[in-house]
């Protein structure tokens, strides 16, 4: 049996030199969905794929014909099982607290499991190259343990410190006057020595336990260090001004799910046609409690002349449809935003960053109540660059709904802005961009097979 794996990995090494690539990520689907056009295009243009995560996506990767390596000494911890895993986490009930907790044990902590699965898989698939979400843990010990260049992908909103900016994780805008970063340098020491000083502890402890350097850096800095390169979803336009960049980063346009061509008649509600004015709604699908935010949009416009279109992610769909059954409502477990989006005048949404980034990409101005999970990065960044308005909550009340939406339509400001960041968007090829950097990582770190061949594998 063992000569017959040997003989196969000798195949698979002889057939597919410099073109194996692994991909990874945190089980969830923030983390899981941005990767996916990538993957796919790579696979197209001659590179052995395949995917390390939860048992979860294996129905996805299948359709995707991807090769599927699924946790085994990694603990299953996805966002539906995180609070019955972790009770504790229930009880840190600030935005901080709750950062802290989820960055040790959703994220630090499963380093290790993630490794030794990585080191098993790649007895048997001797990948190359390794693309991982920007929170995969394992980063550093694939670079520094097993000497194999990595690409870690921005599935949030840059998370690098920079002398000019407040520090990541508070949602906190920046300032550039001399007093304004004053102040910030001063919350960045906060943030480091107090606020995330537990979560930093937590990653220090690791890097000793297991031998990778570390240089002080906190949670949201380390992986960016220790990657061979980052791939940052979204444009220049909608991250703050910095004067040290890392010259790690590069943008590469949004980075959305891939999408099959369409096999079936696109999605289509008569009532689209009828109103004037057209709001979408969406919690995603990881949250739950459909009290945050649809149920208050319901509320603020169930008797208005607005159309609402709810996409609920599964979540009270039926319950929903029986206590808002009107003709200016439609309520579904699961809409193609990419087809519902041209009709949509206003987009409300808890601002998540595949769902922020699409509503840009199609030009929606937005309403964004988003607070933990990172999303207060993403909605700050909505309101400073003022393509929404940023409630500031997780629980807005149908009168503040009403009033940012009303501002909206009122002000072509939010209209006219997203509309010039969407033109940004659609100057970049993510594709285009991974597959090069893909190449001359590869190349650098096999410089043999440069002598090979001059020809390109796309």
């Amino acid at each position: 049996m063992n000569n017959i794996i040997d003989d196969q990995i000798a195949d698979i090494k002889r057939t597919t030199n410099g073109k194996r690539i692994l991909f990874a990520c945190v089980p969830a689907d923030g983390h899981f969905n941005p990767l996916t056009a990538i993957a796919v295009h790579l696979k197209s243009i001659g590179y052995d794929v395949r995917w390390y995560t939860s048992r979860e996506y294996a129905g996805k990767l299948k359709k995707l014909d991807i090769q599927h390596y699924p946790l085994v000494k990694a603990l299953e911890v996805t966002a539906e099982n995180v609070n019955e895993l972790f009770p504790g986490r229930m009880k840190a009930k600030s935005m901080v607290a709750k950062l802290n907790f989820d960055l040790a044990h959703f994220f630090i902590e499963r380093a290790p499991e993630y490794f030794e699965d990585i080191q098993a898989i790649h007895r048997v698939f001797p990948f190359d190259l390794m693309i991982a979400d920007c929170a995969f843990t394992a980063i550093a010990f694939v670079e520094q343990k097993m000497k194999i260049p990595t690409i870690a992908v921005g599935i949030v909103p840059l998370m690098g410190t920079s002398r000019d900016l407040p520090p990541y994780g508070l949602g906190m805008v920046p300032s550039y006057t001399a007093l304004g970063k004053l102040k910030q340098a001063a919350l960045r020491w906060v943030a480091a020595n107090i606020l995330f000083k537990p979560s930093n502890k937590v990653l220090e402890k690791l890097c000793s336990t297991y031998g990778l350097s570390y240089e002080g850096q906190n949670v949201f800095d380390y992986n960016l260090d220790k990657t061979s390169l980052l791939l940052q979803s979204a444009t220049p336009g909608f991250d703050y001004q910095r004067s040290d960049m890392d010259p790690k980063v590069h943008f590469a346009g949004p980075l959305l799910p891939y999408s099959a061509p369409a096999t079936s008649k696109p999605w289509f509600d008569e009532r689209l046609n009828k109103y004037q004015r057209v709001i979408l709604v969406t919690q995603g699908t990881a949250e739950k409690d459909v009290s945050k935010l649809i149920k208050p949009t319901l509320e603020a416009f169930k008797y208005t002349d607005a159309l609402v279109i709810v996409a609920t992610g599964g979540s009270c769909t039926t319950e929903l449809r029986a206590q808002y059954a009107k003709e200016n409502v439609i309520i579904e477990d699961f809409i193609p935003f990419s087809e519902v989006m041209p009709y949509v005048d206003v987009y409300i949404t808890n601002g998540g960053y595949g769902g922020t980034l699409l509503g840009i990409e199609n030009e929606l101005p937005m309403v964004v109540a988003g607070v933990h999970e990172g999303k207060s990065e993403i909605c700050a960044r909505v309101g400073y660059f003022k393509l929404g308005i940023n409630l500031k909550t997780e629980r807005p009340i149908p009168l503040q709904l009403r009033k940012a939406v009303d501002e909206i339509f009122r002000n072509p400001e939010y209209k006219n802005n997203v509309s010039r960041l969407a033109e940004e968007f659609r100057r970049y090829n993510a594709n285009e961009l991974a597959a090069t950097k893909v190449k001359e990582l590869i190349a650098a770190s096999k410089p043999h097979l440069q002598q090979k061949s001059t020809q390109s594998v796309y």
